[in-house]
């Protein structure tokens, strides 16, 4: 039995709310159960200096936690000067994650920015992040294409991450922050809406995992995918 009492393949519920800002292009509030992260995408006629003058457009990210989103008071990241070193991962994670589903020829040499602010964490931040973050990346998208900025949808498919991991001996779907910190085996897993892989991040954290389960937590994360997409295009209509 899960502590949430879920079945093994449930995800957590899902919601997405939309334009929660006045100011950026694009903008969603994603929970995904007691996970609740703000994304904001950013459009820019700059790219970084690697791309300038390539024609090809940039996406990239930035992500962080506020410091009541936990459990015990965090201490904001730019009062010690600099982002730590899990911070620059994920960040680093969700924009080239975004960038997979994305035709940069044909989003021209502009940047698109999404900032994924977590509100309140319950585990799988980063997912949320990157889930939550094409949410806030098509919206963007579709303002340009309605001011005629760009022409052609530059969206190749829609993006979306899922954490999966074998707790209490058992693979699981979606886990939440007491399943995290016990978990055996934990894994992101991060797809195109077609199921091709973008990145998969699993590792044991106290047990082994075998070819068998590895295929299980996979079953689960493309059943986990589904749903979110599900949702992601749902808010988008």
């Amino acid at each position: 039995m899960r502590p949430s009492g879920r079945n093994l393949d449930e995800i957590r519920p899902i919601t997405i709310e939309t334009n929660v800002t006045k100011h950026a292009e694009g903008s969603c509030l994603i929970k995904i159960g007691d996970t609740h992260v703000l994304c904001t995408a950013t459009v820019e006629d700059r790219v970084p200096p690697f791309v300038k003058g390539s024609g090809l457009g940039w996406v990239t990210a930035e992500y962080g936690m506020l410091p009541r989103s936990t459990g015990s008071r965090m201490r904001r990241e730019a009062a010690s000067g600099k982002q730590g070193g899990r911070t620059v991962e994920i960040q680093r994670l969700i924009g080239r994650s975004l960038r997979a589903g994305v035709d940069r020829v044909a989003l021209g040499e502009r940047q698109i920015t999404v900032d994924c602010d977590v509100i309140q964490a319950d585990g799988g931040t980063r997912c949320a992040s990157i889930s939550g973050g094409w949410v806030a990346l098509k919206l963007a998208v579709k303002k340009l294409l309605k001011e005629g900025t760009v022409t052609t949808d530059p969206l190749i498919s829609p993006i979306a991450a899922i954490s999966c991991g074998i707790y209490a001996g058992q693979p699981i779907l979606d886990l939440d922050y007491s399943e995290d910190s016990e978990a055996g085996v934990d894994g992101n897993f991060i797809m195109m809406g077609s199921g091709n892989m973008i990145e998969t991040q699993i590792s044991a954290e106290g047990s082994t995992y075998s070819r068998s389960q590895l295929d299980e937590l996979m079953d689960l994360a493309i059943k986990g995918i589904k749903d979110l997409i599900i949702a992601q295009e749902k808010a988008t209509e």
